[in-house]
């Protein structure tokens, strides 16, 4: 476990330059990433106490938990923020050569349309972490298709002066979006100088090409026991209007590679809101579609892995997963064969194909974000519960009963 407190903000050499999270399709939290295989966000107690506690059993199905790091914001001289960590070793670049001010990146090009609106907050890397990120993935020539149906804040940033959308997105625009409020609230609160702590996690689909990512919000009740009345209001009205009440789950966030056009359908937590149980239903069908096929391989393995995580919560009691999330996982890309017609321009280099004989899993589902996560042996519990949480159980049963009526087409 790597834990790094002390951050030597006098040798530059020790300092890397954090990079958002292009995978991020849910939250409201900034992800980002640490390396290749290592995801970072802010700490917080209850989530670390969870990793650092969790049964044995519950493993397979969380993220590795890697430790903390320290990080910190620093500004250039043109106003640009970035956010600093220190890694465990020192032969990273300099900081000087990873945000130097020449380079123009898709943060800055997307901010520069908001010009206007005095907000110049961004994040600042140069053009080789991106391009050592996705030039061996199928983001690196897939574009978004952002059926993404955004507040007002939410659209100010995917747009330009005339309301045009960037041609093309290497990312998850979700993640831009949380990206960007993540550094306008820290700036605003605190000064350069001062350390926070992030929590260093598995990256979970880093062993995808063109991953395929569900974000489910599980469980009948979203709020956790330190909740204020008011946001305890918010929270069970929110459930009480979306499938979290009627299904114990609600989509908080999808990204779907499409074969066929060589791009990502993306879903928001705006659209998963809206579903009816029916609604649900045909957006895990979407999930399951590539533009050319529905996917019914991987209701199989999809299923047997819920129903394993069904059968380790039944068991974990006085548990309560408030407000977590479920991720399902796949990769889009499949394995290339020579009678292949793919579209023009796509899969032109080896390495945009599955090589046969893959290894990798079909699919993979974890239990994320842990932040209000109580059991009766935990320093942070305000209500000690009996029994395993009916609620998450309550969801799980319902996701398995959605995948087996698609299995057999009900």
């Amino acid at each position: 476990m790597v834990v790094q407190n002390n951050l030597d903000l006098g040798d530059s050499r020790k300092w890397i330059v954090l990079e958002p999270f292009i995978h991020q399709v849910g939250g409201h939290m900034s992800m980002m990433k640490y390396d290749d295989y290592t995801v970072c966000k802010p700490l917080v107690s209850q989530e670390q106490w969870f990793y650092e506690t969790l049964p044995a059993a519950m493993k397979r199905f969380t993220p590795q938990y890697k430790g903390i790091v320290s990080v910190h914001l620093k500004k250039d001289s043109m106003g640009n923020l970035s956010l600093i960590a220190c890694p465990q070793t020192d032969n990273r670049s300099s900081l000087d050569n990873a945000s130097k001010e020449s380079s123009m990146t898709i943060w800055q090009k997307l901010n520069q349309a908001n010009t206007s609106s005095g907000d110049h907050t961004f994040v600042k890397w140069n053009h080789g972490p991106l391009t050592n990120t996705t030039k061996d993935s199928c983001q690196a020539k897939a574009v978004l298709q952002t059926d993404l149906q955004y507040h007002r804040d939410v659209s100010s940033i995917m747009e330009d002066a005339n309301g045009n959308q960037p041609e093309k997105n290497s990312y998850n625009p979700w993640g831009l979006y949380c990206h960007k409020q993540h550094l306008n609230r820290m700036s605003s609160k605190y000064n350069e100088n001062k350390l926070h702590q992030f929590l260093l996690l598995e990256n979970v689909v880093s062993k995808y090409k063109c991953p395929c990512i569900l974000d489910l919000k599980m469980g009948t009740r979203q709020h956790g026991d330190d909740a204020s009345e008011e946001k305890k209001a918010r929270q069970i009205k929110k459930c009480e209007q979306s499938t979290s009440a009627s299904l114990g789950a609600r989509i908080c966030g999808m990204q779907v590679y499409q074969a066929d056009t060589v791009q990502y359908l993306c879903k928001d937590k705006y659209y998963g809101r809206k579903l009816s149980p029916d609604g649900f239903r045909q957006a895990l069908l979407q999930f399951l579609h590539n533009g050319n096929r529905l996917r019914t391989d991987l209701v199989e393995p999809i299923v047997s892995q819920l129903k394993a995580l069904l059968s380790i919560i039944k068991k974990q009691n006085s548990y309560r997963f408030y407000s977590s999330s479920l991720l399902i996982n796949y990769e889009g890309l499949e394995k290339a064969t020579p009678s292949d017609n793919h579209p023009q321009g796509h899969c032109q280099h080896s390495s945009c194909s599955l090589p046969h004989g893959n290894s990798h899993p079909k699919v993979d589902v974890r239990m994320i974000d842990f932040a209000h996560t109580t059991n009766k042996g935990s320093r942070f519990n305000h209500t000690i519960y009996e029994g395993p949480d009916h609620g998450y159980i309550f969801g799980l049963e319902n996701l398995i009963k959605t995948f087996q009526s698609i299995s057999v087409g009900e």
